[in-house]
């Protein structure tokens, strides 16, 4: 069960979710990050990619509904970097979210394919994926990897470790407090979905990365930096 990641796709992964559930399911996400730490995971990384004295241009790939960037946002206001930051989602209705939730910033929203984000953004620094990339095959974050590759970007990744404590605990958890059917379901299919470190250890040297750390990080996470700026 935890030695190979699960092929079952997530009920989120759908094209017809009626709107008012899959609101619900970004309040409930938004709640689950905030509160096991997940979003620190990528304010960690992004201290290490960001300078201070340049101006950053970060994109936000399968950005849902704001949550991450509205969170990033609000740490930089402390962090203090010159930062632009952009979302990227397929879902109209999950940028029609993005756009209530995200109404008093500054943050531009793009629905299309991230692999069509040079058509709306110029300029790409940081490729931000934030329990984006659990959600993909294998094969596609290979090219994901390599997108970022042939665009000298800097790939930040923030997603799940494949693990049995996290798989029942969030399994419970979801259980006992989610009200939506979605989160109940893929919340511990994510688990399942998601990565070993020797995983991603295989899935960037078969795309051809160079330069790149793989780290684990509480709670259950890792976080990945591809620096495809490498040479």
């Amino acid at each position: 069960m935890f030695g190979h990641r699960s092929g079952q796709k997530e009920l989120l992964d759908a094209d017809d979710i009626p709107a008012a559930d899959l609101f619900q399911n970004l309040r409930e996400l938004d709640f689950i990050n905030h509160w096991l730490g997940g979003y620190a995971v990528s304010f960690n990384a992004l201290k290490r990619v960001l300078q201070k004295g340049r101006r950053f241009t970060l994109v936000d790939i399968g950005c849902g509904g704001g949550d991450t960037l509205k969170r990033i946002a609000a740490w930089n206001r402390k962090a203090g970097f010159a930062l632009d930051l952009y979302g990227v989602d397929l879902k109209p209705d999950c940028i029609a979210y993005a756009e209530e939730n995200l109404k008093n910033s500054e943050v531009a929203l793009i629905c299309d394919d991230y692999r069509n984000t040079y058509l709306h953004v110029q300029q790409v620094d940081v490729i931000h994926a934030c329990l984006f990339c659990h959600h993909l095959s294998d094969s596609e974050l290979i090219e994901l990897v390599r997108f970022t590759i042939k665009n000298r970007a800097i790939l930040v990744i923030n997603d799940l470790e494949r693990n049995a404590l996290a798989h029942y605990s969030i399994k419970f958890l979801t259980r006992l407090f989610s009200s939506s059917y979605l989160v109940k379901n893929d919340a511990p299919l994510s688990v399942l979905r998601g990565f070993k470190k020797k995983e991603w250890l295989q899935i960037l040297k078969s795309a051809g990365a160079e330069r790149f750390s793989v780290r684990n990080r509480w709670a259950f996470r890792h976080e990945v930096i591809v620096y495809g700026n490498a040479g």
